[in-house]
């Protein structure tokens, strides 16, 4: 089932020729530091720039902004300074909580936004809440990717009032890449406000035109920092983490002993601006103990390997630059490095991007056209990357990938180009040409099973793989024609791809109305047809699928969809890859709903429902099935959170049970203060099945229960310190009760030193 939430500060495409409308901000030089304190009680202020924030735009379309608020701007040629005084006509209604960083979207908040290049290609972001809390990200246009994993090192303090709340920021210039050699820089601004109340409404300086999709070309054109020199920012964060770990063998006889395992290890990352336009980071031995634990997810019933978000700082840094229109870059895949080394940047119209890092194992997807494995290799492996991109004209990007994996007994490298063409504001083209070169070692045959096995080869081999796309989009309507086609022989073992022998053509769009109604506020329709074969020309599947959708009061979002989709089963003969004549076609019709509501400040209600028609892949049948996720958020005061998310799924089939899956994610937070927290999470999974309705042999009964303390303090986002502790437990036919088999615990300090 597919998330439905939604991002206002998406719907991003590149423009080509709309005239900048925003007034131009001239940004005032002062000659007194500002302390970051909420207060706004300092002389220099009176210095400052006031921009009004006048325009609501979205969900309403530049009407004029239901609350006041003025910001303030000013510059000492090494911090960029922004005040804002929000007004709020009851501010018992302001939505506002300690949280972590990067986690404040439910909540009032106030933001700037920086395109320092002033050529509408990426814009930092910046924005606060009521209390200072920090949001930052990087937007990027021309792929039409936000991503939070930037963490920069800046200051802010926020206060609620009697007549609303104030924030007060200091950005420092050495933190931001631009044109230092310019007299005065020459920049975009665009200065936020998001107020939550029966609608999340996007307050702005500037005003957005819906049938632009590029919203960082309209930002307001802004003047000042004259002489500014962009620094080095060298960086250099010490790590020490202390660790230690148990496991055992659990069985019915009995449970072994304890095997514990201790470690001390230092190790170190490096940041450094070599140039105004180029990053480099480095990373010796890392650690990634104090990452939270992954969002659980039932792979009962599916058959190909689950996504897993990245959440490791190094690989998530600068992220965008590797992006390219095929998903051929996932660092999941690199589990355990013990070095790691990364430099991006971009010049003119260049951009580039290159990390490299060693594993400690060898992990790969082994993909197929029906179902998909995971190979795990015994064998330290080098891992690399290069993406390259030229911007021709504003019209034409130009851009290079190479992704490159080897140990002892395997490789596999890919190599392609890709191009990007916008005929105009509205409409462009995408396509992308891959070749790839792999080898597997002979015994890896052996340690797969069905459709994988029968995908590796016993000497190298390699083959093509090919993407073409045009998209159309405007304020009310857009549409796509997409083409993948994955020859049986091409593999791309850095990304996340599961499927080869697979030629895909999608048609799809959509339609939306907007409405200044109080209940509902825009409505739309969505739909798409796919088609899909494998190399031999053998039918795969053939899917139709529409969904209406609507947003209104309350925050509230709603959908209703239906999908038809007949698709090929397992294979009848399973030493062969053959389709036609070796497998079912069975019709799967599916009715899905959901919605999701924030009624109250600090609650957040969500509930996805899917029924129908559902093939059983085990049993190669149809059966009757049904999945329900509720999620729960509830913010119970300014510092305790609660996050519940639940997933049941089960199958029915000639009368009986197939299986039953039950799985919940529990998160407790309480916020200390901005800088610390405590997190508990609890991931239980509940799995039953009916052996007299299942093929073969399987557990009646499965269980496992996870957990995860941790303790964070963070000084920014590098100077920090964890203390954690995690296990797992499970039981199953043989194991009755939910019995420990891991545990550990680990300590670490980092501390970053800015040179």
């Amino acid at each position: 089932m597919r998330l439905f939430r939604q991002k206002t500060l998406g719907l991003l495409l590149c423009a080509l020729s709309w005239p900048v409308l925003a007034a131009e901000i001239a940004i005032p030089r002062v000659n007194s530091a500002v302390v970051v304190d909420g207060e706004l009680n300092e002389a220099v202020w009176q210095q400052a720039k006031a921009v009004e924030l006048k325009y609501n735009t979205w969900p309403a379309e530049n009407t004029p902004a239901p609350v006041s608020t003025t910001a303030y701007v000013m510059e000492d040629g090494e911090f960029f300074y922004v005040s804002f005084v929000a007004e709020d006509p009851d501010p018992s209604k302001i939505r506002a909580f300690y949280r972590d960083r990067d986690k404040i979207w439910d909540d009032d908040n106030v933001g700037i936004k920086i395109d320092t290049y002033n050529d509408s290609k990426l814009a930092y972001q910046f924005f606060i809440n009521p209390f200072g809390v920090q949001a930052d990200a990087i937007e990027n246009e021309i792929i039409k990717m936000e991503s939070d994993a930037w963490d920069g090192i800046w200051q802010s303090a926020g206060k609620i009032t009697k007549s609303g709340y104030q924030v007060e920021v200091a950005i420092p210039l050495r933190m931001l890449n631009f044109n230092d050699r310019l007299a005065q820089q020459q920049w975009k601004l665009e200065l936020l406000r998001f107020y939550p109340r029966d609608v999340r409404n996007r307050i702005s300086s500037n005003k957005i035109e819906r049938n632009n999709p590029c919203w960082i070309c309209q930002m307001s054109p802004a003047t000042g920092f004259a002489g500014a020199k962009q620094g080095h920012h060298f960086t250099l964060v010490p790590a020490l983490v202390m660790g230690a770990s148990q496991q055992r063998e659990v069985t019915a006889a009995g449970n072994t002993d304890w095997q514990s395992d201790t470690n001390v290890e230092p190790s170190l990352d490096l940041k450094w601006g070599i140039t105004p336009d180029i990053s480099l980071n480095a990373t010796l031995n890392p650690d990634f103990s104090q990452v939270e634990a992954d969002e659980a997810q039932v792979s009962v019933n599916d058959t190909f390997a689950l996504f897993f978000a990245e959440k490791r700082a190094f690989f998530l840094d600068n992220a965008d630059y590797f992006s390219s229109p095929m998903d051929l870059v996932y660092t999941r895949n690199v589990s355990s490095p013990d070095a790691g080394v990364k430099l991006t940047g971009r010049h003119d119209q260049q951009s580039f991007a290159f990390f490299a890092a060693n594993d400690k194992s060898t992990t790969f997807i082994v993909p197929g056209n029906i179902s998909s494995d995971i190979a795990s290799l015994d064998e330290k492996s080098e891992n690399a990357v290069l993406r390259y991109r030229f911007d021709l004209n504003p019209q034409l990007s130009l851009g290079w990938i190479s992704t490159l994996r080897q140990s002892e007994d395997y490789h596999n490298f890919v190599h392609g180009l890709d191009v990007k063409y916008q005929f105009s504001a509205q409409d462009k083209v995408i396509a992308q040409l891959l070749r790839s070169n792999s080898e597997y070692p002979t015994e890896l045959a052996a340690l797969l099973s069905d459709e994988a096995a029968l995908r590796v080869k016993d000497q190298a081999f390699s083959d093509m793989a090919k993407y073409l796309a045009y998209e159309h989009e405007n304020r009310n309507w857009s549409w796509y024609s997409r083409y993948q086609a994955l020859d049986a022989d091409f593999r791309a073992d850095m990304g996340y791809m599961p499927q080869t022998d697979s030629h895909k053509m999608v048609h799809g769009g959509t339609y939306q109305w907007f409405s200044d109604s109080p209940w509902w506020n825009r409505f739309q329709i969505w739909g798409d047809w796919d088609i899909t074969h494998n190399d031999d020309g053998e039918l795969l599947e053939k899917e139709t699928e529409i969904e209406f959708q609507l947003w209104g009061a309350q925050q509230a979002y709603g959908f209703i969809g239906l999908t038809g989709r007949d698709r090929v089963g397992s294979r009848l003969d399973g030493s062969t890859l053959t389709v036609d004549a070796n497998t079912g076609l069975f019709a799967e019709r599916l009715f899905s709903a959901g919605a999701e509501v924030q009624p109250w400040s600090g609650v957040f209600l969500a509930l996805e429902a899917e029924t129908g028609d559902k093939l059983d892949f085990r049993n190669n049948r149809l059966g009757d099935g049904l999945e329900l996720a509720p999620e729960l958020r509830w913010n119970v005061d300014a510092h305790l959170q609660v996050q519940a998310r639940h997933t049941y799924r089960t199958l029915d089939a000639m009368g009986a049970e197939v299986f039953t899956a039950n799985l919940t994610d529990l998160r407790l937070s309480y916020q200390f203060s901005v800088r610390s927290f405590v997190r508990l999470a609890l991931i239980y999974s509940d799995i039953s099945r009916n052996p007299a309705n299942n093929t073969g042999v399987v557990q009646a009964r499965e269980k496992t229960l996870g957990s995860q303390l941790l303790y964070s303090y963070k000084l920014n986002p590098q100077t920090l310190f964890f203390a954690g502790y995690s296990d797992n437990a499970f039981s199953d036919d043989e194991v009755e009760s939910l019995t420990r088999d891991q545990r550990s615990v680990f300590l670490k300090f980092s501390y970053a030193w800015m040179l």
